[in-house]
This record gives C-alpha cells, sequence and structure tokens, in this order.
C-alpha cells in the first residue's frame, strides 16, 4: 500500500489446503526471521459480501448506478428530477459526491459548444448577407424570416415528439441559412422589379410600386416555389426513412426543423415582404 495506489497479491493454495475457513487458518507461512507461523496469526480470515469489481475514477473510488431510459425520453429532465429527488430524501456524507455521467455529459458538453456556435453561425449570416446587399436595411427585412421559421421548425419538432437534442440545433442551424438564401431570392426579384420600372421613369405615384410589387412578388412566383419546393422534397427521403437504417434517428431530428421552418417562412415571404417593402419604398413616392 502506497497512499492512494493498491498493487494485487494473489495466492492460490492447493484445494485440500483451501476448502474450508478452518483449513486456511492453518496455512503455514514462513516469517523474513525463518519462524513459521500460521495465517490465522498474521491475518483475519472471514467470508464477507462485496463488491465484484473495485472502480476508480479521478483517483477516488467510484461506484457506478446505470440508468436506462426509454426512447426519446428527454435526458436533461429526468437529470433535473433525479437531482431534486435525491437532494430530498438523502444527504451526502462527508467525502462522498454524485456526478451524472455517459450520455448526459457529452450532452452538456455539446451545449456548452452550442452557446457560442448558434450566435458565431447568425453572425456570419448577417454578415454575409450584408456583403450582398450593401444595405442594413434589406439585410433587415431579409432576417426577419427566421423567427417565423421557428414557428414551423418547433411545431413540427412537438408534432413528431422530438426532444431539443444536439442534432436538432444542428438542424435549427441550417434552417437559418437556408432562410437566408429564400429571403434574398424573395427580395431580389422585388427590388429587380422596382429599379427596371423606376429606370422607365414609371415610379411616380403608389399605384406604380402596387405594381412593381406585383410584377416581382406574384409573376416571380415559380422561381421562388420551385427554390423551396426543391429544399422541401430533397428532405422529404431523410423523414421517410424507417427507424432501423443507420443514422435515420439523428438525421430526422436535422431534417425535422428545416421542413418545418421552410414551410412558415416560405409563406410569411409570400405575405409580408412585399407589405414591407411597400412600407420601405412608398415613402419615397406620392
Amino acid at each position: 500500500v502506497e497512499g492512494r495506489e493498491r498493487y494485487p497479491v494473489n495466492v492460490r493454495y492447493f484445494s485440500e489446503l483451501r476448502s474450508d475457513i478452518d483449513s486456511l487458518k492453518h496455512v503455514l507461512v514462513t516469517a523474513p526471521s525463518a519462524a513459521t507461523l500460521t495465517m490465522e496469526q498474521i491475518a483475519e480470515i472471514k467470508i464477507l459480501r462485496g463488491p465484484s469489481m473495485v472502480r476508480d475514477e479521478n483517483g477516488m473510488l467510484s461506484g457506478w448506478v446505470l440508468v436506462d431510459l426509454k426512447p426519446g425520453a428527454d435526458m436533461t429532465g429526468y437529470v433535473k428530477k433525479a437531482r431534486a429527488a435525491i437532494g430530498k430524501e438523502m444527504k451526502l456524507p462527508p467525502g462522498y459526491t454524485l456526478t451524472y455521467t455517459g450520455q448526459y455529459e457529452y450532452l452538456e458538453r455539446a451545449k456548452g459548444k452550442l452557446k457560442w456556435a448558434v450566435p458565431l453561425a447568425l453572425l456570419i449570416i448577417i454578415l454575409l448577407l450584408y456583403w450582398n446587399s450593401r444595405s442594413w436595411i434589406k439585410t433587415g427585412i431579409v432576417l426577419l424570416a427566421v423567427p417565423f421559421s421557428l414557428v414551423g421548425a418547433f411545431w413540427i419538432i412537438w408534432l413528431l415528439g422530438y426532444q431539443l437534442s444536439v442534432a436538432v440545433w444542428i438542424g435549427i442551424i441550417a434552417l437559418a441559412g437556408v432562410d437566408a438564401e429564400t429571403g434574398v431570392v424573395m427580395l431580389l426579384y422585388l427590388d429587380l422589379a422596382y429599379e427596371g420600372m423606376k429606370r422607365q421613369g414609371r415610379m411616380s405615384d403608389m399605384k406604380d410600386l402596387l405594381e412593381a410589387i406585383h410584377h416581382g412578388a406574384v409573376k416571380r412566383l415559380r422561381p421562388k416555389l420551385m427554390t423551396a419546393a426543391c429544399l422541401i422534397f430533397g428532405l422529404l427521403p431523410i423523414m421517410w426513412a424507417g427507424a432501423h437504417e443507420s443514422g435515420a434517428d439523428v438525421m430526422k431530428r436535422i431534417a425535422a426543423p428545416m421542413v418545418g421552418g421552410i414551410l412558415t417562412s416560405f409563406a410569411m415571404e409570400l405575405f409580408l415582404y412585399p407589405v414591407i417593402f411597400m412600407l420601405w419604398k412608398g415613402k419615397g413616392v406620392k
């Protein structure tokens, strides 16, 4: 024994010498002084019920309690309830600690990374939008699709019974980029129609502005619809994948918020973008 270090010593006697405790007690052991001693003189021999294995974690002895949750159960919620119940029913003695590890530990570690990954992704999207449009107003209009897309994303997550996991948050981050793409397409056609009529000298009153918005929003519906349809139909095979297929559970949780978010954001872009564009450009016409 040296501090916390343990060195196992295994001694195996003939079967007739270890058939019972009394036989073991009378086993002769030669001491360094050449004296002969019996085992009961140097050790206490008894039968006890103990652990089959001794584990340690970070230099401390540890005991594990394994818990399996039902498929789809909220792991974070379970740990919160377990902590509350244990804290209410018992008080840990001095020197004892209780730690939740395994998948919960990995989940908490991933959440810590997402706390800076999500804002960083949004910041990059904002900077790219501004670099593309050179206008903070246009950037703000495009970003209006993000809250509406979250409505559809969380709605479909609730409908499918999914919990907020790392895969779901990855899907939401990807959804923000898709929203920016579809929003840029919608705003681009509105802007092209407005600038085209302005170059022709036909932007003198509100009637001309409404005609330009109608041309950019309604008559350009097909390319916008194709953009959203390609994204949705490209994700549907993932949603239809069977649970037995490798990686299906993770990919479904990535694709689900994207499908729901694209539907609601596309509807918002069709109905609200023209109104917002009219309020913005209407200040310059009579």
